[in-house]
């Protein structure tokens, strides 16, 4: 498409294992059918340092597979000081991620913080739960969620 720099996205959750890896997946899956895929760059990283090296959740890569996601590449990293320079935007799977991210944002940061769904307004939701500790409709409402935010994020690159 153009010479110009590819649009930088980091998705954000607590552990970098569940959430955020599904939303990077997702994101990078819907750019790929938009042919956008020389616009955007897309990671993940966890406000946390809990998962840091570590693969996603297998259940999340498992649910992610069946609706054509790649996710067993990754590997778990910790939001830095430098992702607010390297990153156009930084999105969180939730308020409380949200929260920290401002918290540790340099000021002077022109990396745009806010939350995923803010793209997925018809969504019905603020949040991204966390699916960790529940069952399998969990994981399947994260894709949803991410699915529908990363759609809006696309068509807000395509309007631009």
């Amino acid at each position: 498409m153009s010479a110009t720099r590819p649009i930088r996205v980091l998705m954000v959750c607590l552990g970098n294992i569940c959430r955020s890896p599904t939303a990077e997946a997702m994101l990078r899956k819907k750019a790929h059918e938009a042919g956008l895929d020389d616009r955007l760059e897309v990671d993940s990283a966890g406000t946390a340092d809990y998962h840091v090296d570590s693969p996603p959740d297998r259940r999340a890569v498992a649910h992610g597979e069946r609706r054509g996601l790649r996710m067993q590449q990754l590997r778990g990293r910790q939001v830095s000081r430098e992702d607010f320079e390297r990153f156009d935007h930084i999105l969180a799977m939730d308020e409380d991620n949200l929260a920290n991210l401002l918290r540790i944002r340099p000021r002077g940061s022109h990396a745009k913080v806010a939350l995923l769904l803010s793209f997925a307004p018809e969504a019905g939701a603020r949040e991204v739960p966390d699916p960790y500790y529940g069952g399998a409709e969990g994981f399947e409402r994260v894709l949803d969620l991410t699915a529908a935010a990363a759609d809006g994020f696309i068509a807000v690159v395509l309007r631009n």
